[in-house]
């Protein structure tokens, strides 16, 4: 298939999901089990090895530019398929261009800092691609459902008011504004699963011993607070949305589908940069024909003989 068709499939996949003004955002106007009438897995897979593909070879033309970044930030429920999503996504991508990382709770140290310094630390160089695989968006969301960690962080206590929220998304908005204007693609994704999906993810782990290791018992327990997550990403999408550092709502319920999704957002994000291998200007030109030169001159030494012992 042409590069024009695949990116005339890609603009197909990406425009319902895309949100670049936030103001009149409503999560209810998004379905998680949506897949654009797309039924058949088999041509989703087909499309997808192409987008796998197509992305394997801009990564090598972003790393050897070298002036361009690219991040990649997943957020969503637990079981929403993050990990298998970006193991799928970026399976043709070379590892030296690209750094994952995966937050946990916060060190020490960490608390010590404000509540963005351990994600800048984390950024990508120029030239890779970087995936946070949760963001500093847990900031406004776990933090804003669990008000106790927020006491934790330290904070002066006179700093801590009833616009933390507001502020928290404007001081991101504003950080990602920053981070496009130094040259790094900020793409965001929220994987959004149904709550009733989630429930047949964790039967189906509960299930299976080789997947007790994904599971926690806290993973259940914060099925209660629904409600309030999905508020919450309502919210932090309305706030953070913009035509620089798009959110994509993908719908979470059809894993196919929401890797396709995913993969599609990221070649056309990429194909926009107009990537190209740095030119070679005469001197360099040069260089390479003197070097080729030496080559082709250069007489192959013939191996030593290797002695023999003497009876």
């Amino acid at each position: 298939m042409p590069r024009k068709e695949i990116l005339k499939t890609t603009r197909r996949l990406t425009e319902p999901f895309i949100v670049t003004k936030g103001k009149d955002f409503r999560l209810k106007d998004f379905d998680p089990t949506d897949t654009r009438g797309l039924i058949d897995k088999g041509e989703a897979a087909q499309l997808l090895e192409r987008g796998v593909q197509w992305l394997a070879e801009e990564q090598d033309m972003l790393y050897a530019q070298d002036r361009w970044s690219v991040l990649l930030v997943f957020q969503a429920m637990d079981a929403a398929g993050k990990d298998s999503t970006i193991k799928h996504v970026m399976s043709g991508i070379n590892p030296q261009g690209c750094h994952v990382s995966s937050f946990k709770v916060p060190s020490k140290e960490e608390l010590e800092h404000d509540f963005l310094w351990r994600y800048i630390k984390r950024l990508p160089e120029r030239g890779c691609i970087g995936i946070f695989n949760r963001s500093y968006y847990e900031e406004v969301l776990v933090v804003r459902v669990h008000q106790d960690i927020l006491a934790r962080q330290m904070l002066p206590p006179e700093l801590v008011s009833e616009r933390i929220w507001d502020e928290r998304l404007t001081e991101i908005a504003n950080f990602e504004s920053y981070l496009t204007l130094q040259g790094t693609v900020v793409l965001k994704f929220f994987l959004y699963v149904s709550k009733e999906e989630q429930k047949k993810r964790f039967l189906a782990r509960l299930d299976r011993p080789d997947k007790h290791w994904k599971f926690s018992a806290s993973d259940v327990h914060e099925r209660q607070y629904w409600n309030d997550y999905m508020a919450a990403f309502e919210e932090t999408i309305r706030a953070t949305a913009s035509k620089r550092a798009p959110w994509f709502v993908v719908p979470a319920d059809n894993k196919w589908f929401t890797r396709l999704v995913v993969a599609a957002a990221i070649v056309e994000a990429v194909e926009r940069l107009d990537l190209h291998y740095p030119k070679v200007d005469a001197q360099k030109k040069a260089g390479l024909a003197a070097a080729r030169n030496a080559l082709m001159q250069e007489k192959e030494k013939a191996a030593p003989r290797a002695r023999t012992k003497k009876a």
